[in-house]
């Protein structure tokens, strides 16, 4: 039986990984708006929620590394490489959140509203430290702007696609 549940994880966090890659090509589509709504976050947090932290932040460590090298887009250094830490927090916290804290819907909220400032936090030291070895500034008027305000399509988008995804799979016994 222990066995079932890595292979579902497996399965489930290879779906997820291959979804992060697709997604941004659909909502690019939209032009004034398509990177706002932050496109690989989203199977990230469900990965991290449903699959469990570590494979959350396998997922979330590779697939902005992934899609940089597939598809050029996000630039490696310092975009996708600050990204990675970003996502895998994202994974991690997610994870670690749903998987500790009781499973109702107030406390998914939670777990996905902490995991999101805890990744937006970590994507701000990332990018500080990678920011400086490439020699630009990263500004503490950049993080907000970058992080929260031009993240707001995004993080609404989190709040109302997540927590029916997650509930719909966790009634499905598909997560962990």
């Amino acid at each position: 039986m222990k066995t079932n549940v890595s292979v579902r994880r497996l399965s489930l966090s290879a779906m997820l990984l291959a979804i992060g890659l697709l997604l941004p090509f659909l909502t690019g589509q939209i032009q004034t708006i398509g990177n706002m709504l932050c496109p690989l976050h989203l199977p990230v947090f469900i990965c991290g929620m449903i699959c469990g932290p570590v494979w959350g932040l396998a997922v979330g460590a590779v697939l902005p590394l992934l899609r940089s090298f597939l598809f050029g887009m996000p630039p490696l250094m310092p975009t996708a490489v600050a990204m990675a830490f970003e996502l895998a927090a994202y994974g991690l916290f997610a994870g670690l959140l749903r998987g500790r804290l009781p499973k109702t819907l107030p406390m998914l909220f939670v777990s996905l509203v902490s995991a999101m400032l805890l990744g937006r936090v970590v994507w701000g030291a990332a990018s500080l430290l990678l920011y400086g070895f490439v020699a630009k500034s990263f500004t503490w008027q950049i993080f907000v702007t970058s992080g929260f305000v031009n993240a707001i399509p995004g993080i609404i988008l989190q709040l109302v696609v997540i927590p029916p995804v997650v509930t719909a799979l966790e009634k499905a016994h598909l997560a962990q």
